[in-house]
């Protein structure tokens, strides 16, 4: 009997049916083996298992072959056997330390060729690919491609040769692929997020309302020249707000009432917040817009805290004045915090989801950054954008499968 280590790397394949990994492992019981490591997969019913076991000093490994041959065969698998040396089994531990890392990949319908693009630039980079699962629901062929969502997330071991030219060739691919690419590492924090922040408008709702106002009140034109001018850097966002709140000077109070109801919440919102209300997640709402349509939808969708701007109103009517410290970029980045400290929340917990410039603070300052159906410049400043789907998607950013989030 020799002194050296058998080391077998057990390869099974076929149709799956219940019962078969027990009847498997119940051979190698028999035999007293350590178990190194074991991973399963089913892929429309076609089974894939791997099983890396050590062989006890005190036996041989040709009769548990033998009957991992036999039991195979009589449950209807197909198997193969390989040898693996010692010192190949401790290269591969020492490499179990490597950093790790989560890519999803979130579209409407994935193909090979979005695969293949990101997959290169994963070989590229010196990483490898342990696991790739399916978080979605399976795709109807007749559905509407409208609704489909189709979400891979895979989890890499490695370091990565050049992190930023990684990172740019995946904004490359998105942009002519039209799927959003997330790339996180995968620790503790990624895993435990705790508290997500939104935006409101344009984020939240498919809206801005002070648009929704400005036309109520006949100054549209006047309004979206100043935002522009906001846009191009002209003015600062607390300039333009207090010139563009002065034009809503004598709207009636009850426009409001109107402009909420009929407010149009953005794909994937239910889904989400129904989500995150029932793992306990707290939300929060930072907004450059107003507290008004901020706590409607506080009272809608059962958000915790709600931070915007005051619209003063006097006799029914909105005086072109606001009330207190505007809310901007600056302002939402440190009402996270504050409620992240409130709620003894770590930073790397938090979320931040917007689609502005003046949401990068905030998008900057959290764990996990989203620029949501953003502009290029705003896309191109946060770590991470949602472009393809609705706001949904943020679940498959957590870790979450189609069958944990309620529908």
């Amino acid at each position: 009997m020799s002194n050296k280590r058998e080391i077998i790397l057990l390869n099974i394949s076929g149709k799956d049916k219940p019962g078969q990994t027990s009847a498997l492992t119940d051979v190698l019981a028999q035999y007293n083996v350590n178990i190194l490591d074991i991973g399963q997969a089913v892929i429309h019913q076609d089974l894939g298992l791997g099983i890396l076991f050590e062989v006890p000093a005190e036996a041989e490994s040709s009769p548990i072959l033998k009957d991992l041959l036999f039991k195979s065969y009589e449950i209807g698998l197909n198997v193969k056997f390989t040898p693996i040396t010692e010192e190949k089994y401790k290269a591969w531990v020492t490499r179990q330390g490597k950093e790790r890392f989560i890519i999803t990949l979130i579209s409407r319908k994935l193909t090979a060729a979005n695969l293949s693009a990101v997959t290169k630039e994963i070989y590229r980079q010196n990483l490898n690919i342990d696991i790739i699962s399916r978080l979605s629901g399976r795709i109807p062929l007749d559905g509407q491609e409208d609704n489909n969502k189709s979400v891979v997330e895979m989890s890499l071991r490695g370091k990565p040769l050049d992190m930023e030219a990684m990172k740019a060739r995946f904004v490359e691919i998105s942009g002519f692929t039209g799927i959003d690419i997330a790339f996180q590492k995968d620790n503790i924090f990624r895993r435990n997020r705790r508290l997500v922040c939104f935006d409101m408008d344009s984020t939240l709702i498919q809206a801005e309302v002070i648009d929704e106002l400005a036309r109520k009140a006949g100054v549209y034109e006047e309004v979206s020249t100043i935002t522009e001018s906001a846009m191009r850097g002209e003015i600062d966002f607390n300039e333009s707000f207090v010139k563009r709140v002065a034009l809503l000077k004598g709207l009636d109070e009850g426009v409001m009432k109107e402009v909420a109801e009929n407010l149009p919440l953005t794909e994937g919102v239910d889904r989400l917040f129904k989500t995150l209300k029932m793992y306990g997640y707290r939300t929060a709402i930072l907004s450059g817009g107003f507290t008004y349509f901020g706590n409607y939808l506080k009272n809608k969708l059962a958000i915790d805290y709600v931070f915007a701007n005051e619209l003063e109103i006097q006799n029914g009517k909105l005086t072109g004045r606001h009330v207190g410290e505007i809310v901007d970029g600056d302002k939402k980045a440190e009402l996270l915090k504050l409620i992240a400290f409130k709620e003894d929340i770590n930073l790397e917990q938090v979320i931040a989801v917007g689609d502005g410039s003046n949401d990068l603070p905030m998008i900057r300052q959290a764990g996990l950054g989203i620029a949501f159906h953003a502009k290029p410049k705003v896309k191109a400043s946060a770590d991470h954008a949602i472009s393809s789907i609705g706001l949904d998607a943020i679940l498959y950013l957590m870790g979450f499968r189609d069958r944990e989030i309620n529908l």
